[in-house]
Order: C-alpha cells, then structure tokens, then sequence
C-alpha cells in the first residue's frame, strides 16, 4: 500500500522488517508548493517513521477481520465523499457523483453502491489516483453477501478491484479475494451448487471481455464507446483476478492483461481531454 492510504490501527512493518506496529497516527506535510511531500507515522512504541509521498510501505493484516476495519478508519462514508469531491473540485464526473452522494449513503441502496462503485472506478481509471480508489472501494468491501445479487454486483466489483490495488500486501490481497468468493458458497442445496459450480468455472474460462465491442468501437473513431468497453473488460479482468484466474488465464497473465488495460484507458483519457 501507499504511504498515504496509512490510518491509525493499521500495524506498520518498520524499515528494515522485523515486528509490526501499531500506529497511533498519521499526519501529512507538505513542499513549499503545498503538495503533500512527507507521511509521518506516529507508533505505538513512541517513535515516529518518516516516509515519502507516493512510496510503498507494508502492514501486517490480520486475515479477514482486517477488512472489516479499514474502512471504520476512514470515518463516516460522507466524510470520505466529502474529502475526494474537495480533491476533484474540476471533475464533472467525481462531482455529479458526489453530488448525489453527499445527499446521505445508504448502504442497503443499490444505487448509493453503485454510485460508490463508479466514484471508485473513475479515481483509478479517469484520475490515477489508486490510493482515494482504494479508500473508497473499501466503503463497500465491509458489506457481505446477503444474497441480492443486484446489490452484491457492485460489492464484488469493489472487491476485486481492492484485491488488485493491495497486491502488494498478500494477506490483505487474499482477504478481499476471500470475501469475494463468499457468494460461491451461498447455494445450500448440493445438486444447486454443483450446477453453480459448472456454470461458473465455464465463465471463468471462457468470460466476455467485449472484444467485438471495443474492435467496433476502434475502427470507428468511437473513443468514448471504447473508453466504456475497456472500463467493463477491466471489471472482468479484476474480478477473474481476484477468484484466483482460470483453467485458461492464469493470475500473471491476468495481471499483464489489467496493467494493458489501464495504460489503453490512460491514453483514452488523454485522446478525449484533447478533444474536449
């Protein structure tokens, strides 16, 4: 993970390893320009470490339960909204979002879910910015399956995309991934889930990454049909990710295949900017 995305309770590896630790708080200082420069981390211990913006540091996980507590850090989710619509004040897409938002989330709303989802996918996609993604993404990732599959969707979409974004981490890459894989299990009836299972590792091998859609799209000139393909194709290839790969596609080359996918929408984002 990032320095920025550190929060009290989270339990840092120090430089040069050994024990993990508590931290207790985490401040932000910024260069002379007023651009964050330095994360300050104050532990447990009474010592303070130092770390630079944008550079990656390790937290021991606690297994599942450790998902369960991330998102508590971050506070209410109007205040994390709040936050990031202050971030993007110029951003028509975080804004309208927010803007709807900020009315008052309601976490058993299918559409307060899917506008959480979306807010999380254009801070990665349209703003590379996989720190507030991720610290949103994990505003759903505290929610379980409850057996609504039209709620569960956007749930899942968030959990696949933070078991990508904290890959670096395993143990916390692997609990998101779990949770992602509860709804597997749902099915109580054994000849039900035995069928499940069948249809499910067929897509799993054999998923729609809507290559007939971006080709059209491309031969077209159509860059915002493309730029909306390419968005799903890379919910399907973290969601693939996250349930481990395929009989097909393995998890490295689905990673090679996500980072493509992300380095296309970069170059999309900039092609519409120049055209806008």
């Amino acid at each position: 993970m990032t320095a920025e995305s550190l929060r009290a309770g989270d339990s840092l590896v120090p430089p040069g390893g050994g024990a993990a630790v508590e931290v207790k708080d985490v401040s932000t200082r910024n260069d002379d320009f007023g651009a964050p420069a330095l994360i300050v981390a104050e532990l447990a211990t009474g010592t303070t470490v130092t770390m630079a913006s944008g550079s990656s540091v390790s937290i021991e996980a606690t297994g599942a339960a450790e998902v369960s507590a991330v998102a508590a850090d971050h506070g209410s989710p109007e205040a994390v909204v709040a936050r990031i619509a202050g971030t993007y004040p110029a951003s028509t897409g975080v804004q309208e979002l927010s803007s709807r938002l900020l009315r008052g989330i309601n976490l058993k709303s299918g559409s307060n879910l899917q506008d959480l989802h979306h807010l999380a996918v254009s801070l990665l996609v349209d703003h590379a910015d996989p720190a507030n993604a991720l610290t949103v993404a994990d505003l759903l990732t505290v929610l379980p399956f409850d057996g609504n599959f039209g709620r569960w969707k956007w749930i899942e979409g968030a959990l696949a995309m933070t078991a990508y974004l904290s890959r670096h981490d395993d143990t916390r890459s692997a609990a998101y991934s779990a949770a992602l894989r509860s709804a597997d299990d749902a099915e109580t009836d054994p000849l039900r889930a035995k069928l499940a299972a069948t249809v499910r590792q067929r897509q799993l091998n054999d998923p729609n990454v809507y290559d007939p859609e971006i080709v059209r799209a491309t031969v077209s000139g159509n860059k915002s049909a493309e730029k909306d393909w390419r968005v799903l194709r890379l919910g399907v290839l973290l969601y693939l990710r996250a349930h481990g790969g395929s009989e097909t596609l393995t998890r490295e080359v689905l990673e090679r295949r996500i980072e493509s996918e992300i380095v296309a929408l970069s170059a999309l984002n900039r092609a519409l900017d120049t055209l806008a």
